[in-house]
């Protein structure tokens, strides 16, 4: 779906989420966020600088960790600790300095590279699996996360678990999220401010008790139940 007059501002360690219903354009958003995708009008700036220049492009996937829907099914090295490896040793980092990264990052989405690292990604639960390709993302430092539904076929648990992570992530690491998700409860439970998106432009912003008190009906119209 084509973005049409989208304007929006996120501030350095944020915790925003975008919601929408499906084909409103919130997955060719986050991928303007990383420069995947450009914008044929106007400008796309991340921290301050413009994604179309080629010199940051090269640079933008460290920057921004862009988590696709089903992140799991990008998982391809044999084990654990060589798929979460795979950015750090890009960057030409030591053997040391990239054990370091990836026990970090392992840590960071709760798991433990002594137990797991030596395993195939592929013997995991599918929650497991989504945290490991999330620790991939993380091992290289971004300052950005955009997770593009990363809730999406999880059982309860699982979700609370993938809820529980990104709130962590946020406080402790300060990492600035984009959480694009179509479930209002999960944006409500977590966000400082919310996007709502219709047919390729955003419709409502603001905090998220101003958006659900303001615009039920609105949002129901647009096939968005209301947070519980």
């Amino acid at each position: 779906s084509a973005l049409v007059n989208v304007s929006l501002e996120i501030k350095k360690g944020e915790f925003i989420s975008i919601v929408g219903a499906s084909g409103s354009g919130k997955s060719t958003l986050a991928k303007h966020c990383n420069g995947i995708l450009f914008p044929t009008e106007g400008k796309v700036i991340i921290n301050g600088k413009d994604t179309q220049a080629r010199k940051v492009r090269i640079d933008l996937w460290q920057e921004v960790g862009l988590v696709l829907q089903h992140p799991e099914q990008q998982l391809f090295e044999a084990t654990v600790y060589e798929d979460v490896a795979f950015g750090p040793n890009n960057l030409n980092m030591s053997p040391r300095e990239v054990e370091i990264c990836v026990a970090r990052a392992l840590e960071w989405v709760g798991l433990d590279l002594r137990q797991i690292g030596q395993m195939s990604p592929f013997a995991l639960s599918g929650g497991e699996k989504r945290r490991v390709a999330i620790a991939g993302i993380l091992a290289i430092y971004p300052s950005i996360l955009v997770l593009d539904e990363p809730l999406a076929g999880l059982d309860p648990l699982g979700r609370k678990k993938m809820l529980e992570l990104l709130v962590n992530l946020h406080k402790h690491r300060e990492i600035t999220i984009i959480l694009i998700t179509h479930n209002m409860d999960d944006a409500a439970k977590v966000s400082d401010r919310v996007f709502v998106m219709e047919q390729g432009g955003i419709k409502f912003q603001g905090e998220v008790g101003e958006i659900f008190s303001s615009f039920p009906g609105d949002l129901e119209k647009m096939g968005l139940e209301v947070p519980f």
